[in-house]
């Protein structure tokens, strides 16, 4: 007797491609393995023997393979209508078993893992049909009949591992082989496939070069169904900001979708994780930071010679509030998926402090053609007349009031639409007040120390453009984490200003909270007391002390002992329709320590809830009427070489399709209370917090 292998069952209706996906797995598989290959059409009895099929499949084949000895079973000959000839499957280190009722019921508890396999229905006939030639085509309707009440009461794609979307273009091998990667039930027998996927590299290459970034993203990813642009949109501004904390923050923007042949994306609800390459769809079980682990905090590249950006490819995407339900808070489901991430292997670049472009991608066959590509669209889109590229430069300083106070009345980068939305609140405002009491009473209870209370305007959409609502987002509200993420049919646009937690390849941490807001104003001298008055408030200091105390016990809790540092304590920052007050908390990681269960142990940021944290998060998810999706939760990247930066998602537009076949736009906003908040007070900050977006839709804050 042999060790028992590990079995895969690829499952379909008839004419999906399973035969083919089958033999190519099995080859492919064959590289570090061996691998014994069962077809079951080779043991129905006949055209109206699918169910007797299957259950001669389980008893004879898959129950002795699975115990590791030989099965011995009798075919069926499809001329004489009879059993035919004995034959022998041999276990082996894999056994892939293929045809309709492969992932039955029965033989379920024998399978390691499930592929289903699905075309549509015209292709699937034709192709069944082109396979078996014309002696099947009388039996077509027989057969489907059979596969049809087979699966109303044996319902095998809700229980597949991973799904197919068989296109015949010979892409579905090579993604099923991505797809099984992600198994943990497959593991330890994929380990080779696992190696190899460690083994990368990096090309690269720079180029000296002012692009425009709204025309370069749009020629490289406008038709991409997913991609991110992680967006430094207050680039030009930041050059000449006197905090070198915030020039930093907006030196690069990084391009990326989920093409190519290492491309991927990943969605994430209340504990099932959905992995996708191309046509296949891997389903894992289990919390999102988990799963985070298993693909990320290694280095498995190394940033190129003179490249000074953390990210060297990997994944980007949004982390949502929701997610707090693994960090201590409660399970609460949303609207939008609790996370979207796609895999780039390939990206671009934009150091806008050294004026270059770096183009980076991993070795893969269609590297060189994306290169090209990428190389062409950098130079489309670069301001090469230097004219032109002085006016480009006072236009973002104008955009961003880089040399005087933000206007804070509509400017002309409104967007134009036919009718500007018409938001309504989830609360009103004598809702929210009451809700500021009922936490000041908390607080007094001892409860908590400050609650973070949240809130949500939200609208139909009258008929917005997503990419347009974004640039004139930007353009309105320039700021270092402003970010596009297009994941199907959600659209998020964020002009955050706040970090939430950046982990370098080194290990080095950092936190940016940001606690104390104040409006701008078009008078110089009114907005320069708007700025002391943020300055030397003691109820604003006191708030955003309490995050920073917070945040230095997160960053702790897998930091070297004494290596917490507060490097800035209540700094000013000023950014286009407000000044912000910024702290830097900065810890270096335990070597060896896992960091997606530091990001974990940091999440959600402190100042999207308050202290102490996980008490007071319960409190809000009983103030708060409702989830609050993407907003609070955190945008940026996992890097292949153990990085991350991430930022607080706040100023930020989330645009989902809603179940009427519609598209709904939200807007979280929120403030922080303490005991000595004033109630009004308060409630003006959340409508100023909403103003950049909503004046840029040509919407208002609504009113009871």
């Amino acid at each position: 007797m042999t060790p028992a292998p590990v079995i895969i069952a690829v499952d379909g209706r008839s004419g999906a491609g399973k035969t083919t996906l089958a033999v190519e797995l099995a080859a492919r598989l064959r590289e570090h393995h061996k691998v014994s290959l069962f077809h079951l059409e080779d043991i129905y009895p006949g055209w109206n023997g699918l169910s007797a099929g299957i259950e001669r499949y389980v008893t004879t084949v898959l129950a002795p393979l699975r115990r590791g000895v030989a099965a011995e079973w009798v075919s069926w000959d499809w001329e004489k209508h009879y059993d035919g000839a004995a034959h022998t499957t041999l276990p082996a280190e894999i056994v892939v078993v293929e045809g309709v009722g492969a992932a039955a019921e029965a033989a379920r508890p024998l399978l390691d893992a499930v592929i289903w396999v699905e075309a549509p229905v015209e292709d699937r006939r034709r192709r069944a049909i082109e396979r078996d030639g014309s002696g099947y085509e009388p039996f077509w309707d027989t057969w489907a009949a059979q596969e049809q009440e087979w699966l109303e009461s044996d319902d095998v794609p809700a229980h597949a591992d991973i799904h197919v979307l068989n296109k015949a273009n010979g892409d579905a091998p090579d993604d099923v082989m991505q797809a099984l990667n992600y198994l943990p039930g497959l593991a330890s027998v994929l380990a080779p496939e696992l190696s190899a996927r460690r083994g990368l590299k990096l090309l690269s290459e720079r180029i000296d070069a002012v692009p425009g970034t709204e025309a370069l993203f749009q020629a490289l990813h406008g038709s991409s169904d997913t991609a991110v642009w992680l967006d430094s949109s207050n680039a030009e501004t930041a050059r000449t900001d006197a905090s070198p904390e915030a020039a930093a923050r907006s030196r690069f923007s990084i391009m990326a979708d989920d093409g190519g042949s290492f491309g991927q994306s990943v969605l994430h609800r209340s504990g099932t994780t959905l992995v996708s390459a191309g046509c296949a769809t891997a389903t894992v079980s289990g919390p999102f930071f988990r799963w985070l682990d298993t693909v990320w905090g290694r280095r498995a590249l190394r940033a190129p010679e003179g490249y000074e950006c953390e990210f060297t490819l990997g994944w980007l995407g949004y982390l949502g509030y929701e997610l707090k339900r693994e960090s201590g808070g409660n399970d609460i489901p949303a609207d939008t998926p609790d996370a979207a991430l796609l895999f780039a292997g390939r990206a671009v670049v934009v150091d806008h402090r050294e004026s270059a472009v770096w183009l980076l991608a991993l070795d893969a066959p269609d590297a060189g053609t994306w290169l090209e590509r990428a190389r062409a669209a950098v130079r489309d889109s670069a301001v090469r007349d230097s004219a032109v590229r002085d006016s480009a430069v006072l236009d973002a300083a104008d955009a961003g009031h880089r040399n005087a106070p933000a206007a804070v009345e509509p400017s002309p980068q409104t967007l134009p639409v036919p009718l500007p939305p018409r938001f309504t609140a989830r609360d009103t405002r004598s809702d929210y007040l009451r809700k500021i009491k009922e936490s000041q009473h908390e607080i007094a209870e001892g409860n908590s120390y400050e609650i973070c209370l949240t809130t949500t305007v939200s609208a139909p959409d009258p008929g917005l453009d997503p990419w347009q609502s974004y640039l004139a987002l930007r353009r309105r509200n320039p700021a270092p984490f402003a970010s596009y993420l297009r994941f199907g049919p959600l659209t998020v646009a964020s002009t955050s200003p706040e970090r939430f937690l950046r982990i370098a390849s080194d290990g080095a941490m950092r936190a940016e909270p940001i606690k104390g807001t104040r409006a701008r104003a078009n008078d110089p001298v009114i907005d320069g007391h708007l700025r002391k008055d943020l300055e030397t408030s003691l109820k604003d200091r006191a708030e955003n002390i309490m995050i920073v105390d917070l945040l230095r016990n997160d960053l702790s809790h897998f930091a070297v002992p004494g290596s917490v540092t507060v490097s800035r304590l209540c700094a000013i920052e000023s950014y286009a329709t407000v000044h912000q007050m910024v702290s830097t908390i900065d810890a270096q990681l335990r070597p060896g320590a896992p960091r997606a269960e530091a990001v974990a142990a940091a999440f959600p940021a402190g100042s999207m809830t308050g202290a102490p944290k996980i008490s007071t998060m319960d409190i809000l998810d009983r103030l708060e009427d409702g989830p609050r999706g993407v907003y609070s939760g955190a945008i940026g990247y996992f890097s292949l070489n153990a990085a991350s930066d991430l930022a607080v998602v706040i100023r930020t537009l989330v645009m989902n399709r809603d179940g009427d076949g519609g598209r709904t736009l939200s807007l979280g906003v929120g403030g922080a209370i303490t005991a000595d908040s004033e109630p009004s007070d308060e409630y003006e900050e959340i409508r100023t917090k909403a103003f950049g977006v909503l004046s840029t839709l040509g919407a208002e804050f609504p009113e009871d």
